[in-house]
């Protein structure tokens, strides 16, 4: 491995990181609803993780399983496919 493959594992793995902290960390807001989305740092992490979150969220209202559900999936979903993605990564970084 040489020092560019070495950075870009680095990046794609900060990356990743710290998308799923912000996506346990929004987990955590919406159960506690006074430090929700009420101020700027629940805006913030709303704001960086809803382009992930919303598309799987959508997703699994087509799914047969429907939208009506009392707990929202969207999250186990997105963290699934940014695993699935991460590793995809990964491989083609190492394969170049």
């Amino acid at each position: 491995m040489n020092g560019i493959q070495i950075l870009f594992l680095n990046a794609i793995n900060m990356f990743f990181n710290l998308l799923e902290f912000l996506i346990f960390i929004r987990i955590l807001l919406s159960w506690i609803p006074i430090f929700g989305y009420n101020n700027p740092i629940g805006r913030l992490i709303y704001s960086l993780t809803e382009p992930i979150l919303g598309p799987c969220r959508h997703m699994l209202d087509k799914s047969p399983l429907g939208g009506g559900m009392m707990l929202d999936f969207s999250p186990v979903i997105a963290l699934i496919l940014m695993m699935l993605v991460k590793q995809l990564l990964v491989g083609l970084v190492l394969i170049f």
